[in-house]
């Protein structure tokens, strides 16, 4: 019997690359009776998904996209929609647009922090397979509130980034191949539900609940809010071209008074795009200029001003040398 989840547990899951084969042996797992409200935020990005379908074929619980202002009930899933973050608050779900974080809308830690925040020690994150290290902040913050942190086993997924990253900088309490993570959590909801635990009180941690707000309301005086928590870097925002500051927070991670937010690996591969695309854009400059190059020698040959003819030539082969430089430093970013 589905109920209201003010005061019943709630499950977490963030995944990325590989996430749907690992959700789908996940959900197969759970029983029709779990008592605890499941969300889940995967990184589809913009495009129209089928991924509460595909969930639906072996979960035994119902799977839909969340709707802002639903109330939340137990023993349903939760997906955060295409291009919109999911923030679990108390009783109810908030569905905003607000800006990306680590690259990604939706993205993992937005819903991590606002279920820290909202159910305290009732809260239980869970991070699977994905690349770099959305969700690790999350899981900080579940643990900061008292809630419980569970990772796949990094052997197990099929890209093991974000599981080994949030087993470097989180102290979780478990590490679980998928199917065994399903039957632990099980035994931990029910556990919890025998022994009617109550969340624990609400309050304040920093620099978690400032960066809630933010992504709550964009336009909550961001800057004067980043100034609470943090300092101004002198790096960029390589989303908007802002500033950004460097959180005050145990790990390195920034974020820009539009709402951008990132860790130092999800910033440094930003900055390495912004690079690439830097360094095309100068590729494509000297092409044209050869192009128009080998114009001016056609000319020159068309109206017999052959005298011209080795400073163009020179010219161009210099351009080339260029061209095959910075086109081997795109190669290395690649490789990086």
């Amino acid at each position: 019997m589905q109920q209201e989840s003010h005061n019943h547990q709630v499950i977490v899951i963030g995944t990325s690359s590989g996430g749907l084969a690992a959700l789908r042996e996940f959900f197969a797992e759970l029983p029709s009776d779990l008592n605890a409200a499941v969300f889940v935020t995967m990184h589809i990005g913009d495009q129209p998904s089928a991924l509460p379908n595909l969930l639906a074929q072996t979960s035994p619980l119902p799977v839909a996209f969340a709707v802002n202002e639903e109330q939340v009930q137990t023993g349903r899933v939760y997906i955060a929609p295409p291009d919109k973050h999911l923030l679990v608050k108390k009783g109810a779900i908030q569905v905003v647009r607000s800006a990306k974080e680590n690259h990604s809308r939706p993205a993992i830690d937005p819903m991590f922090r606002s279920a820290a925040i909202s159910y305290g020690s009732s809260a239980i994150g869970v991070l699977m397979t994905g690349e770099l290290d959305d969700g690790v902040v999350g899981l900080q913050a579940i643990k900061a509130y008292g809630g419980l942190a569970f990772v796949q086993d990094p052997k197990t997924a099929e890209a093991p980034s974000m599981p080994t990253n949030a087993l470097r900088h989180v102290v979780v309490d478990g590490c679980l191949p998928v199917a065994e993570l399903s039957e632990r959590l099980v035994q931990v909801i029910n556990q919890r539900t025998a022994e009617a635990t109550a969340p624990s009180e609400s309050k304040r941690i920093e620099p978690f609940a400032t960066e809630n707000d933010l992504t709550e309301n964009s336009s909550k005086g961001g800057l004067y809010a980043l100034n609470e928590i943090g300092q101004v870097a002198g790096l960029s925002c390589p989303e908007c071209g802002g500033a950004l500051w460097e959180v005050n927070a145990s790990s390195l991670r920034f974020r820009c008074h539009t709402g951008h937010a990132y860790t130092a690996a999800a910033l440094f591969h930003g900055q390495d795009e912004t690079i690439e695309e830097a360094l095309w854009v100068a590729i494509r400059a000297l092409h044209e200029k050869q192009l128009l190059l080998g114009r001016l020698m056609q000319s020159s040959k068309d109206g017999g001003r052959i005298g011209a003819l080795p400073e163009y030539e020179l010219a161009s082969e210099g351009l080339e040398s260029h061209k095959a430089t910075l086109q081997a430093l795109v190669s290395s970013l690649r490789a990086g």
